[in-house]
């Protein structure tokens, strides 16, 4: 890129950056930390202290679904997308204090460490149930076949979606990535996506009118009865609720295990560390070192509530702004060697899951399903490899996964390795 001369115009999607975005990533946290990018009419910002530093300063709103509705379309647009900024709109991730703590003050409820500790057994078992089929072929793709199914599972079941329905979500989840994670697509596509987030939508309020006339022991009806003094959740935000959950909930534990998987073919070395270790310890330290190397976020946005210098560079109200987590995650001035894959590393300062008020709610969920996960993968599957085909990775811009990830291994009878 020239010393960065063209950081104005860089396009982040190139098939090269979205298979690996590192080196462009590196090379603007070195020359342009902070830059305003014409390709996407926002503000990056790349090194991990003025990251933290905006994660910590409420002036960066996560509010943005409103500002942009209000001053960033046309007439025609904010006629056609009114309903999809709605339910947007009731996301906790797009709200701002004191609306933001109320919410999550609500919703954490259902996310105690108690809470998420009693799914352990029950992610176990759908883990050995989908290896035990998986085993005897010798060949899978990780993404479609096991890191997709497994929380799309869980967090269904923690809903209480019936079984049936289940493979309803893969189509929405899809048709949302294109809303939410900034996913390359036509206009019909789009189209097709604000149409999705509607369906889920409309299938989410049903099941939440269910379950308050009949409350049931799952997610939705932990919901209804949360309650914080005389506050209560409303049935729109509910839905808004379990729409965010739903998707966010297994779209982050794809990526993670997809991506960690990845990393551990990359590295076999590490992969043989994590088969000599499998304390709680070792499986702790190894999904850290993940989030810190690869992990299923490569960015956040913001919105400029106000006028905002950043190291020199006036950030206008109004604009946006992209918190580039991926960047932050190998900053050398915080992580040795930071392009190293190492499990022993134990990073502390990493900015995966986020930070401060928007740290990710289902952080606990996320890492209890990708250790356990890729725990069984080292143990069931002593010899995976990379398959024939290379994986194809998401064109997103937001975050970081694949599409497809192929892996061979010698066939077995799918017994559980002890």
């Amino acid at each position: 890129m020239n010393d960065l001369a063209d950081a104005a115009a860089v396009d982040l999607l190139t098939p090269e950056r979205v298979a690996d975005p590192y080196p462009v990533f590196a090379e603007l946290r070195r020359c342009r930390p902070v830059c305003y990018n014409e390709h996407y009419r926002a503000w990056f910002i790349h090194r991990h202290d003025d990251l933290l530093a905006a994660l910590k300063d409420t002036r960066f709103s996560s509010d943005r679904i409103r500002p942009v509705f209000e001053h960033k379309l046309s007439e025609a647009q904010r006629q056609e997308r009114a309903p999809t900024y709605r339910i947007l709109g009731e996301w906790m991730v797009f709200r701002d204090p004191p609306d933001h703590t109320r919410l999550r003050q609500l919703v954490s409820r259902a996310f105690t460490p108690r809470a998420v500790s009693r799914w352990q057994p029950r992610i176990a078992d759908v883990v050995d149930s989908l290896l035990a089929d998986l085993a005897p072929r010798g060949c899978m793709d990780v993404i479609s076949d096991f890191a997709y199914p497994l929380p799309a599972v869980v967090i269904a079941e923690m809903m209480g979606v019936p079984a049936t329905d289940r493979d309803l979500f893969k189509a929405w989840s899809d048709d949302l990535m294109v809303l939410v994670f900034g996913a390359r697509g036509t206009a019909g596509r789009r189209g097709r996506a604000q149409s999705g987030l509607l369906e889920l939508s409309e299938y989410l309020s049903g099941l939440v009118r269910r379950f308050r006339a009949a409350p049931a022991e799952n997610l939705i009806s932990a919901l209804i009865r949360a309650q914080e003094g005389d506050e209560r959740l409303t049935d729109d935000e509910i839905t808004g609720t379990c729409v965010l959950l739903l998707f966010g909930g297994h779209e982050t534990t794809t990526n993670l295990i997809g991506n960690g998987l990845h990393a551990l073919l990359r590295h076999p070395e590490e992969l043989e560390r994590l088969r000599a270790r499998r304390d709680a310890e070792g499986l702790r330290a190894a999904i850290e070192e993940i989030l810190r190397f690869d992990g299923p976020s490569k960015m956040q946005v913001r919105m400029a509530a106000t006028d905002i210098d950043v190291g020199g560079h006036l950030i206008r109200r109004h604009d946006m702004v992209y918190l580039v987590q991926a960047a932050a995650n190998r900053d050398p001035d915080v992580f040795a060697d930071p392009d190293r894959f190492d499990l022993q590393r134990n990073p502390t300062d990493h900015v995966g899951f986020g930070f401060g008020l928007h740290y990710c709610l289902g952080a606990a969920v996320a890492r209890l399903e990708g250790s356990i996960a890729l725990d069984a993968l080292a143990r069931r599957l002593p010899d995976l490899r990379g398959g024939p085909e290379p994986p194809e990775w998401h064109p997103t811009l937001i975050s970081r996964g694949m599409a497809s990830f192929p892996v061979s291994f010698t066939p077995s009878d799918g017994g559980i390795m002890a």
